[in-house]
């Protein structure tokens, strides 16, 4: 019998990119799967072989014992689910998970925790918290796919690094959330989503030990995507009614996963499943409203949003922070939390560590820290003048830096879109850029627009 299935499983490799291009044209209430991303509860439809060939008693069946799941993947490449026949998670999840189920019950805004360094000090530091912290959610992702679990202490020792980061300097780690690649964007966009949740609550006063169980809901509450079938997390284009309602289930997945994490925080558990709940009861899987929600969920909901939109994505191209947090605001009351919108937008203020920006004499500069006080007026980097020639990297403060070379007002006109410039943002969002730029940084120091002549 094993070598049978051998030989089956060299043959079906060969089959399986002409499989996955037919695999659309089966009922629209049957899925191509892979066997390693079948789970308890779904319902094999369809084998890639001969029901014959195989020892299935049934030509279809759910999935109800760890047993079976070894079998299928035992024998089989691939198989179709059918979403309308497979057992529904959501019996199994209490309708308490809610705020009153968690430490934290309700939020108490006050003032921000104040900066301890500077971006210059930080982003060295930050570079590497946050690479790590990367690595160590891909690997995450990877275990999870492959059966495995998590490692809650691994995942808190670096919450805690990337929670201390941020206490000194915000600044460091936003610029390096601009550091995106389309090939890793789960993995990425999960870090983003820990970062700006990060960001926010200490926006809203939370101290670090809330700082860190908000972080630890912004690393874990995708988790549940590593379980849906990878014909489904990565297709391109729009998703069938079917598709979606697998898609969906990601949430009650996470929540069953992270139960299971010895040691993981209640509210991580909680966010897993109700990060896609919407203030006006319109969201899923349960349909609960904003009363009912902890602000980890809240908070958690709306970093997700803002990375999302602004970043490049196979069916979608990113939007500017603008544009992004006008659709925050429209959103804001209805589907999100709405004085929570407004401390996000005001934590990552008006020009962001990682904008592009075009000042009112037409040179081009890219934002690298938030000036609390003078918000109008943060730290840069130029990159060149109204001509587009290179400025050579040169990091100017704004607030104390009032003029051009010629004594005329130099202020900051709009954000830009690089790419309406040419500008490729693979080539400024350098960390060695980034480093030799404040190599010749001298605050307080107007002469240097000497050099800069714009």
């Amino acid at each position: 019998m094993f070598k049978k299935i051998s030989s089956i499983f060299s043959k079906e490799k060969k089959k399986e990119k002409t499989s996955k291009a037919s695999s659309y044209g089966k009922a629209l209430d049957q899925v191509y799967t892979r066997v390693q991303d079948l789970r308890i509860g779904m319902y094999v439809a369809e084998l890639d072989r001969p029901w014959i060939e195989t020892s299935f008693q049934f030509q279809g069946f759910l999935i109800q014992t760890e047993a079976e799941l070894l079998e299928i993947r035992q024998t089989c490449v691939h198989v179709y689910i059918d979403i309308t026949k497979q057992k529904s998670r959501l019996r199994n999840i209490p309708n308490g998970i809610t705020s009153n189920s968690i430490d934290d019950k309700t939020l108490q805004i006050s003032e921000p925790i104040e900066k301890q360094g500077t971006f210059e000090q930080e982003f060295e530091r930050a570079d590497k918290t946050l690479q790590d912290s990367r690595d160590l959610v891909d690997n995450f992702m990877s275990t999870v796919a492959n059966g495995g679990g998590i490692d809650t202490v691994l995942a808190k020792d670096a919450i805690a690094d990337c929670v201390d980061s941020v206490i000194r300097s915000p600044d460091a780690f936003l610029w390096l959330s601009q550091l995106k690649q389309r090939d890793n964007y789960t993995a990425q966009h999960s870090m983003n989503v820990c970062v700006f949740s990060i960001i926010l609550g200490r926006q809203i006063g939370l101290q670090a030990p809330q700082l860190n169980r908000i972080a630890m809901c912004g690393m874990m509450y995708d988790m549940g995507k590593m379980l849906i079938p990878l014909e489904i997390l990565n297709k391109p284009g729009a998703l069938t009614p079917a598709e979606s309602s697998i898609m969906e289930e990601h949430t009650v997945l996470g929540h069953e996963l992270l139960s299971s994490s010895p040691n993981m925080f209640k509210g991580a558990i909680e966010t897993a499943l109700t990060h896609h709940e919407r203030a006006d009861g319109k969201g899923y899987p349960k349909g609960i409203s904003s009363n009912s929600l902890s602000y980890y969920s809240n908070i958690i909901a709306i970093a997700d949003i803002y990375d999302a939109i602004t970043s490049d994505r196979v069916y979608s191209k990113a939007c500017t922070h603008l544009e992004a947090i006008k659709i925050l605001f429209d959103l804001s009351g209805k589907q999100l939390n709405q004085q929570l919108v407004v401390k996000f937008i005001e934590s990552l203020s008006v020009y962001p560590p990682g904008s592009f920006v075009k000042m009112n004499n037409g040179s081009i500069a890219m934002v690298l820290e938030i000036n609390e006080a003078l918000k109008l007026r943060p730290k840069v980097m130029f990159i060149m003048d109204h001509n587009r020639q290179s400025l050579g990297d040169i990091v100017v403060d704004l607030s104390q830096t009032m003029t051009d070379h010629a004594g005329n007002d130099l202020s900051i006109s709009s954000i830009i879109k690089p790419h309406d410039y040419k500008i490729s943002t693979r080539k400024y969002y350098n960390r060695d850029r980034i480093i030799n730029g404040f190599a010749d940084y001298k605050p307080k120091k107007t002469s240097m627009f000497s050099k800069l002549r714009v």
